[in-house]
């Protein structure tokens, strides 16, 4: 994974399920391969809202999750050219400032995107920041668009996991393989203690998890006595056998 003269580097694509907030597709690439490129290998699902990155803005690729009958939500970029088509009545007291059908003006965008688009003007009363967002969808309230978009920060918070307690700060070899080898145990370990929390109903969160299992590594009894606090409704099958 050439990246510099003294460092090597990768991108690893991801997809993240916000209804567990797990991984449901990952791709690994080298880090000179433009983000965009990834989306022609994501698994695009009808009837499913993708909350993709600024970095991802795509039209051509966009259309297609358009023609796949699934909805996406991303953020306008501000050299993006368009006229507006229609504009709707925008709640402020939500922090709507506009919303409006558009279609897009610039040669290549409106080839490549050839309908309607929704966009939405947002400040987020938190941080007083304005926000533009680009999406595919008519039915949902603004709002909620908004609040979808926040939701893109959990894949954020997912690699930042993945950076601090995982330990991928360095590829213990430099083949190919080495490198998939050493990711793909880390996403597994992630997984897995995501299962775990999911089946034993902890209420840890997996940075607790990781640091009581340490203490646990090379003791033989039961998975679930490493969590004493466990939730009431989780029955230990010696329990339920007796």
């Amino acid at each position: 994974a050439l990246f510099r003269k003294s460092r090597a580097a990768i991108t690893l694509h991801t997809l993240i399920d916000l209804r567990g907030n797990i991984p449901s597709f990952v791709l690994i690439s080298q880090e000179k391969i433009h983000d965009v490129k990834a989306l022609d290998f994501f698994p695009i699902n009808p009837g499913a809202f993708y909350l993709i990155d600024r970095g991802y803005l795509d039209y051509k690729r966009l259309y297609r999750i358009h023609q796949a009958a699934a909805f996406f939500i991303t953020r306008l970029k501000d050299n993006s050219r368009f006229r507006v088509v229609e504009s709707f009545a925008a709640d402020k007291s939500a922090g709507i400032l506009c919303e409006q059908a558009i279609r897009l003006t610039g040669a290549k965008a409106a080839s490549a995107y050839p309908e309607r688009l929704r966009r939405v003007k947002y400040r987020d009363p938190g941080t007083n920041t304005v926000y533009e967002f680009l999406t595919n969808n008519f039915t949902l309230p603004a709002r909620i668009i908004a609040q979808l978009c926040k939701q893109r920060w959990q894949v954020e918070l997912f690699f930042k996991w993945i950076k601090q307690h995982l330990r991928i700060k360095a590829f213990l070899g430099v083949s190919e393989n080495t490198v998939r080898i050493q990711t793909w145990t880390a996403l597994t370990a992630y997984l897995l203690l995501s299962i775990v929390k999911k089946h034993l109903f902890l209420p840890h969160d997996l940075h607790e998890m990781t640091q009581i299992l340490r203490l646990h590594l090379f003791e033989k009894y039961p998975f679930y006595r490493c969590f004493p606090h466990r939730h009431r409704k989780y029955r230990p099958r010696e329990q339920i056998n007796s």
